[in-house]
């Protein structure tokens, strides 16, 4: 690798993205998708968002050649390739959610800093690959291992090789989580480069920052990981409710772990005009709840003084987004907002607008809203 590695200039660069998602910025490469592209069951490469930390590292010469080490609170250090990942190794296929941690920044106020997220911070792909808990009982944890660290290929925001762009890590029981993948292929072709490729981890329930693209390391530790993305602020809101606008400071904060729930409306997209006279409308969309399920979700076309229960479809998988639909009858003709709301297993429900302002923009899960006009 070079410390001069090709940086995209726009999501034209990024071959076969979807013209149509939103570009939030070039260095650190970010873009969203609008919620009328999330209407797949499985979100195409082409429609899933891109969210890096620092800067694209070179592509891989030799994708089966690309290593992973894992070392530190292990009994036998492993390098080991991605040909041998595929060979020694139980191949797993599920298909789950990925969310970037700042989702939903944009609704708070005062705006905080960051990437303007809406709610298309978000996936739902197929990935394959082998558990990261097969791996790390192949080189045997010690008594002593408590969390891991994560360590990627790509520069920092200056092009460095030398410090991480962004290292984070989980509990070891999060780790070994059977749904916890050493990922090396999406929607069931190779792990596109800009997601990735050849190897990257795939955290599901948590934020995205945790599915550490063009993984080289995994290191075990005895404590929490310290790397850069593990402290202030940064992935952390406070333990206990701020005033908006404040800075933190002497603030206790904690590590965001399960990402909160979360619904889209993905059919009709925003500012859809329907004919004259039509009355009925069909809805669709998609729901998640982070480590959680969904139980419910419900539809509103009156700022919320009465809504009508969505029908949900059955996961695929733990981590599987839930897929809705509803029918309701709206009262004539001109502009109508629409709101959706989910409710998970642990009974929160989200709020009409964002609670708990913190200062990195995290965990803002407001009701999705769109407008429809009729005539």
């Amino acid at each position: 690798m070079t410390d001069t590695p090709h940086q995209p200039q726009s999501l034209a660069d990024l071959p076969g993205k979807d013209p149509g998602l939103s570009f939030l910025g070039q260095k650190p490469f970010v873009a969203e998708t609008p919620e009328e592209l999330l209407d797949d069951e499985t979100t195409p490469v082409a429609r899933f968002f891109v969210r890096n930390n620092g800067l694209f590292p070179d592509a891989a010469a030799d994708p089966e050649s690309w290593t992973l080490t894992v070392d530190g609170e292990v009994e036998t250090e492993l390098r080991i390739t991605l040909a041998e990942l595929k060979s020694r190794f139980a191949h797993k296929t599920f298909r789950m959610v990925m969310e970037c941690g700042g989702n939903g920044r944009s609704f708070f106020r005062p705006l905080p800093p960051g990437n303007p997220w809406t709610h298309g911070g978000v996936g739902c792909a197929e990935w394959t690959g082998v558990s990261l808990g097969d791996v790390l009982r192949a080189a045997g944890l010690k008594p002593s291992a408590l969390f891991t660290g994560h360590f990627g290929a790509d520069p920092d925001a200056t092009g460095s090789h030398e410090r991480q762009a962004m290292s984070r890590g989980v509990p070891v029981a999060k780790a070994l989580e059977e749904h916890t993948l050493l990922v090396w292929a999406m929607n069931g072709e190779p792990l596109p480069f800009s997601h990735g490729g050849p190897l990257r981890l795939v955290v599901p329930g948590w934020p995205g920052s945790l599915s550490t693209k063009w993984l080289k390391r995994i290191w075990i530790r005895d404590r929490e990981h310290d790397g850069p993305g593990m402290g202030g602020t940064t992935y952390r809101v406070p333990v206990r409710p701020i005033p908006p606008g404040s800075s933190g400071e002497g603030v206790e904060f904690r590590i965001i772990e399960s990402m909160p729930v979360r619904s889209i409306i993905t059919s009709p997209a925003d500012g859809a005009r329907l004919p004259a006279g039509g009355r009925a409308l069909d809805l669709r969309g998609a729901a998640w709840a982070g480590d959680h399920a969904v139980t419910g979700v419900e539809v509103s076309r009156d700022g919320g003084e009465t809504w009508t229960q969505a029908a949900l479809t059955p996961l695929r998988n733990r981590y599987d987004w839930t897929r809705w639909t509803a029918r309701i009858t709206l009262p004539g003709e001109g502009a109508h907002e629409i709101m959706a709301r989910a409710t998970s297993s642990q009974g929160q429900s989200q709020p009409l607008e964002p609670e708990n302002w913190n200062p990195g923009g995290y965990g803002g899960n407001p009701v999705h809203r769109i407008t429809v006009s009729v005539g």
